[in-house]
């Protein structure tokens, strides 16, 4: 298999995820090319493709979807359009790469993982933080045993984002609850992917979602943004292996942003947590440079686990690097292995469980 060849759809020069950490993650890989980009301006779409080294740059991602040089399609632009730019993709017969919500529902989730399962392409949806090394490690030994059966999750993820009462304006559009990019959905998601991961499916849960700072303002202008997306949520679960799970994950912290997992079975326990020498804006569970402690024994002090070096790129591209490896070996074999539209079908529903519990007040279940 030759070099697989990468259309980035929102592939801002100047901010956003993609030259943050797609761009950055294809650099550092062999097994790609990255052939084409688009932007909604031709100006900017054509700057794209000059400091990125791609052949085309495009203001039509169907156009961009369709063209021979592109065999993966990656979606990085705000949710609501994830549905049309996904199924054009889809509809070109070409792999997709979308990033994390799938879409803004989950109605148009269901109809994306359908439009995949027709086209049978490979289907990747963008949960890096299961690409961690701290993660992949305490997920082998989990796997092997080592914790016996698992008890409980607790966890705690902390960003800082509104803390200071103003978002800059490229993130404005984030606060507003039918968007489907706040706390709940990208900061929540993110961190409930990596529990699903670890410990299992959510049986049941009950949850509160809160908006303990509904007053924001735009950095740049000082004009006042609509907030209607919360910034809280506290949720207790149960796995469908019986574990318990608690969990608190807000926003607008005023300390050091800070992310800690802890895993505890009959036979042992393990930390996932932040490292406190990683840039503040890095630090939540899909892009931070994460540790894995673990006890020698029990009672004894957290030892540090020895994890593989740090890839040598910025630290938010680490985890899309790896997840672009991990997409590689599977076109190579023809066995999906990264995360696909089902997977993040099922944290959306997730997601809804969570609103309705904290609208109604009443546990939820899933099947």
């Amino acid at each position: 298999m030759g070099r697989i060849k990468v259309g980035i759809v929102g592939a801002n020069p100047e901010r956003g995820w993609a030259v943050r950490a797609h761009v950055p993650a294809l650099r550092s890989l062999d097994q790609y090319e990255l052939t084409a980009v688009a932007t909604t301006r031709r100006e900017s779409a054509e700057r794209a493709a000059a400091e990125f080294g791609a052949a085309h740059a495009f203001t039509d991602a169907r156009q961009l979807a369709d063209h021979p040089d592109v065999d993966l399609v990656v979606v990085a632009v705000r949710v609501p359009q994830h549905l049309e730019l996904v199924q054009v993709a889809l509809a070109a017969g070409k792999h997709v790469y979308c990033e994390w919500p799938l879409a803004r529902t989950t109605e148009e989730a269901e109809v994306l993982v359908e439009g995949a399962r027709q086209a049978s392409v490979h289907n990747v949806i963008g949960l890096q933080a299961l690409r961690a090394p701290a993660v992949v490690r305490a997920k082998e030994l989990i796997d092997r045993g080592d914790l016996g059966r698992i008890t409980s999750a607790t966890v705690h993820s902390a960003r800082g984002k509104g803390a200071s009462g103003q978002v800059p304006a490229w993130a404005a559009y984030t606060l507003q609850s039918a968007n489907a990019a706040g706390l709940l959905e990208v900061h929540g998601g993110h961190v409930l992917s990596v529990l699903d991961h670890l410990i299992g499916d959510i049986a049941e849960l009950t949850a509160g979602l809160s908006l303990q700072h509904p007053h924001q303002v735009v950095a740049e202008t000082g004009e006042e943004v609509p907030v209607d997306s919360p910034d809280h949520l506290v949720l207790t679960a149960r796995s469908a292996s019986g574990a318990v799970l608690s969990a608190t994950v807000r926003d607008a912290e005023a300390a050091d942003p800070r992310v800690l997992v802890e895993i505890v079975g009959t036979e042992g326990s393990l930390a996932i947590a932040s490292s406190s020498a990683q840039e503040p804006r890095a630090t939540q569970i899909q892009m931070s440079d994460l540790e894995l402690r673990r006890p020698s024994e029990p009672g004894s002090p957290w030892d540090l686990v020895e994890l593989p070096p740090a890839r040598a790129v910025p630290e938010e591209a680490r985890n899309v690097a790896a997840t672009y490896v991990q997409i590689a070996e599977g076109l190579r074999t023809g066995e999906q292995t990264a995360p696909d539209f089902a997977r993040a079908l099922r944290l959306h529903r997730v997601l809804d469980a969570i609103r309705a519990s904290a609208e109604t007040g009443e546990r939820q279940r899933l099947s």
